[in-house]
């Protein structure tokens, strides 16, 4: 095989063609053979039908997961249980549909999805800037015919086996640049000089050479003295060391004790030197306090795949939520045939699916990314009989990982923490009476409370409740909003109030210092009108600064919204709990997002966009070269919301550079999102998203730091980034 060394030995796994059935419907079941290329990078499959000209292939970065057994929707409802252990679904990126496969024997199964599972680990893990020895290994192997020449054609292939992500345009213009004999080929110091103008990068030969002191290198005190000055690390000596123990790829400099400047590009590009602080990206925060002190990752309408009138509903929706760290889970419950529940958006044309599917799924998937626990938020218009088939499948299904009562023995005062709470389901829904009626027969007389069951919710439901889902309802019970005072003089701390999203904006504006009272000691979930049909979402920044915990998005819908979302939820290990600042959680807090009062910090943030690499183009023109322009923005209480832009540059994703700064007054760091928008210039139209990446202000790394790219889909943007110098000042 011609894998690069650091890519997984495979043991053959999949170099082998092998018959795979490939299942569409309960008819449709088709052979087709699958083979990994020898690049281990690419996926080729072939029907029977060989007369097709050109075989379809899909890399292996366009795959999402690989799910073992029948875990699709697809396997499900069109295949046998018995053939379980034999089927497997490659997930794609995107709204591209599964592949979901059956393979001949348990055995190859296995080996498809360790192996496939492997080449995706493999690919990740490969640092962008690659070791020279393995470069020139690797052009030794594009030469196909041995003749220490490359063609345009090998060199091609030569830059997708090393997993560098070039684009066919920026390849072809190195080519002519270093083609100088015109041959139509590169040889000998052609080659060199294509590599050169591949890794090149300018700006940091000029960082490089300001702190390479040592003849021409950096030293381990040089790179000390970068990593202190530059970066503001707390570095010692020993730190340095041991930085070019892990990054200088030359062992005769390595034994020297120095860094050359390839080693200096690979620590640069290296993710712990990316602009997210990673003691952040880690569970770094105290997970001890109340539920009501985080901010929990939420979605809604989680069930749906596209829009909210015809878009198809899917289990897939569920773990694809989970997956990204969403707590807070959305059921829209209805009576369906055979006494069976289902669940789908009322009254519309969205598909439906079984609730015992859901929450099968969702008991599969929800602690696979984060440990903390999940809130099944019911929105019920189903009959007392199928209440109660609800409550048996969430029983059987969950089993003891559902809480059906208290923690402890006496009737609790405030929130068990996520800590405590950890692989546990928690159910929000309307409940007959108070918790105290769990403690005490006395008091479930009393407090027979039927009113809560006309909550302010999304649409009228069902007035009966099943006792039996009722006594599930622990910490999350539904209950209509009347007012802060009378939240405060009437409601338990486990009674909720769901606020669609112009009622809470109107509160978080108009009272925000009442709000964040409120959600001291209370939940309060908001969600998004039902005028949006198409999706669409809010931006949850405000409710945030109002102290508002489960902010649910539609998580199908990938937009700027979103992806404020995924950055707030990014750091703290990805657990869907982030720790709200002190002043929101404090019940004497002052503080009041809207006028700022008491708050006088400032801190002022310079930040300089000084370059950007192989950015992709947008339209799939052959011609077309993005013309990237660089917006950073600023999102958090309403004095600290900026927008800065660079200059637009013609023609060049593959290396382009803006050296521009800009500096920004931030008044209230905690609550502060960046956002850095790479777009598409267009003189005549709307300019075209390319990639973003948002990150909390306050885990923002200072000096000279990468900045990841994410497409549309979230999805990580192979091999392009922007270069940038971030500077914190307390004015």
């Amino acid at each position: 095989s011609m894998c690069p060394e650091p890519v997984v030995p495979l043991e053959g796994a999949l170099e082998a063609r092998s018959d795979l059935l490939k299942v569409r419907s309960s008819s449709w079941k088709k052979t087709r053979y699958f083979k990994l290329q020898d690049d281990c990078k690419t996926l080729w499959y072939e029907s029977q039908r060989t007369f097709f000209k050109s075989n379809p292939a899909f890399s292996i970065e366009d795959i999402s997961a690989v799910r073992p057994g029948r875990q699709s929707e697809g396997l499900q409802k069109y295949t046998e249980e018995q053939v379980g252990p034999r089927c497997f679904s490659i997930i794609f990126k995107g709204r591209r549909k599964n592949l979901d496969l059956i393979a001949s024997s348990e055995e190859e199964a296995r080996r498809w999805v360790v192996g496939l599972e492997k080449v995706i680990t493999s690919t990740k893990g490969l640092d962008r800037q690659v070791k020279t020895d393995w470069i020139f290994n690797c052009m030794r192997k594009a030469d196909k015919n041995v003749d220490d020449k490359l063609t345009q054609k090998e060199l091609k292939d030569l830059l997708l086996f090393m997993n560098m992500e070039v684009e066919d345009d920026y390849a072809e213009i190195l080519f002519k640049q270093c083609d100088a004999s015109k041959s139509g080929y590169l040889s000998g110091a052609e080659i060199e000089r294509f590599y050169e103008l591949l890794t090149q990068r300018p700006e940091i030969d000029i960082i490089y050479s300001e702190y390479a002191r040592t003849t021409g290198l950096m030293s381990a005190a040089d790179l000390q003295q970068f990593l202190v000055q530059e970066q503001r690390e707390e570095a010692t000596l020993a730190d340095a060391h041991a930085l070019i123990d892990k990054y200088e790829p030359d062992e005769k400099v390595k034994e020297k004790k120095l860094l050359s400047k390839d080693g200096f590009l690979i620590y640069l590009n290296h993710p712990e030197s990316v602009v997210l602080s990673p003691t952040h990206a880690t569970l770094y925060q105290d997970m001890s306090q109340p539920l009501s002190h985080y901010f929990i990752s939420s979605s809604h309408n989680t069930y749906l795949l596209e829009d909210q009138l015809k878009g198809p509903s899917s289990t897939e929706a569920y773990i694809r939520a989970l997956l990204l760290g969403c707590r807070c889970v959305e059921l829209d419950c209805w009576d369906g045939s055979d006494g069976e529940p289902v669940i789908y958006h009322g009254y519309t044309l969205t598909s439906k699916i079984l609730f015992k599917d859901a929450i099968q799924a969702i008991h599969e998937y929800a602690f696979k990314t984060s440990e903390y626990p999940v809130i099944l938020s019911l929105e019920n218009h189903c009959s007392v009989e199928q209440q109660q088939v609800m409550a048996q499948h969430m029983s059987s299904i969950l089993g003891p990982a559902l809480l059906t009562q208290p923690l402890g023995d006496t009737m609790p005062t405030c929130f068990p923490s996520p800590e405590d709470l950890k692989r546990r389901f928690i159910i929000k829904g309307k409940r007959l009476n108070k918790l105290e009626a769990a403690f005490s027969p006395e008091a479930a007389a009393d407090t027979a409370d039927y009113d809560a069951v006309s909550e302010d919710s999304e649409d009228d439901e069902k007035e009966e409740l099943a006792k039996e889902l009722s006594d599930m309802v622990v910490y999350c019970k539904s209950v209509h909003f009347n007012g802060f005072a009378d939240a405060r003089d009437n409601l338990s701390f486990y009674e909720m109030s769901s606020f669609k999203e112009g009622k809470a904006l109107e509160l978080a504006e108009e009272s925000a210092n009442c709000y964040i009272h409120h959600n001291v000691d209370k939940l309060s979930r908001i969600y998004p009108a039902g005028s949006r049909t198409d999706s669409s979402n809010y931006n949850p920044v405000p409710f945030w600064n109002a102290g508002c915990q489960i902010v649910a998005l539609n998580f199908q819908t990938r937009c700027a919204d979103m992806s404020l979302n995924q950055g707030r939820f990014l750091v703290n290990g990805r657990s869907g709990y982030v720790l709200k600042p002190s002043y929101l959680r404090d019940a004497a807090s002052e503080f009041d997002p809207i006028t700022l009062t008491p708050f006088s910090v400032l801190t002022s943030c310079i930040s300089q966009v000084i370059s950007g690499q192989q950015l992709p183009k947008v339209k799939a023109k052959k011609t077309s070269i993005v013309d990237p322009v660089v917006r950073v923005e600023v999102q958090g209480v309403p004095a600290d919301v900026a927008v800065k832009e660079t200059a637009c540059i013609d023609n060049n994703g593959f290396n382009p550079a803006w050296n521009e700064s800009f500096t920004f007054e931030v008044h209230v760091p905690e609550l502060a999102l960046v956002r850095f928008v790479v777009e598409d210039y267009d003189s005549a139209s709307d300019n075209e998203f390319v990639g973003q990446y948002t990150l909390p202000f306050s885990s923002l790394q200072m000096g000279y730091r990468h900045v990841p790219l994410l497409d549309q889909n979230g999805d990580l943007l192979p091999s392009s980034g922007l270069f940038v110098h971030v500077m914190v000042v307390d004015a």
